[in-house]
């Protein structure tokens, strides 16, 4: 099963509709969605085409295909408006051969990690700067911002399948990979 991870959309319909027609051009199985879907947050200037009504309206239709966690800028009226579950704070997913805790980032990070195993990985959003970092006993992956990157990165995206990250633009050209079989 093909993946694709992106986060950090922020209400952008310009690089909402660029990540979904990676997710197209990549035969996304799933895309999983690590947060701040719609909203902006007081913290970051308003994205290109900041328009939330049109993210809504190209997320909907894809209900069947999301699997999401709540960012610190997702509220209780987003996820009246959507119609795939966004408010949990975590997913634990055994995808492709890996062990994922997949979260936003705000709660638990790697100053504040959640219980992990030797080998597992904490992926999450929220810093929109894409990462892939060896710790004590697991590895910290981010795929960036779909919407509003930082520190030079591209706007992108990850993919997993057979066990490989690829780190890519939203164009697809890949940047960085990280095999999960390398994390012993």
């Amino acid at each position: 099963m093909k993946w694709v991870i992106g986060s950090d959309i922020h209400g952008s319909a310009k690089y909402c509709a660029a990540f979904l027609e990676a997710c197209d051009r990549e035969g996304a199985e799933r895309i999983l969605l690590l947060g701040d879907i719609l909203y902006h947050g007081p913290r970051n200037d308003l994205p290109e085409k900041y328009a939330p009504k049109e993210v809504i309206a190209m997320l909907n239709p894809r209900k069947n295909q999301l699997l999401c966690v709540r960012g610190n800028c997702d509220t209780e009226v987003d996820q009246m408006v959507l119609d795939f579950p966004i408010m949990a704070e975590y997913a634990y997913i055994c995808a492709e051969g890996v062990d994922i805790f997949a979260t936003h980032g705000h709660h638990f990070n790697t100053q504040t990690p959640p219980p992990l195993r030797k080998g597992e990985v904490l992926l999450h959003g929220h810093t929109h700067v894409p990462a892939w970092e060896p710790q004590d006993d697991y590895m910290y992956l981010n795929p960036g911002s779909v919407a509003i990157p930082k520190a030079d990165s591209p706007h992108g995206y990850m993919t997993l399948e057979r066990g490989l990250f690829q780190w890519k633009t939203l164009s697809g050209e890949i940047y960085h990979t990280w095999e999960a079989a390398s994390r012993a």
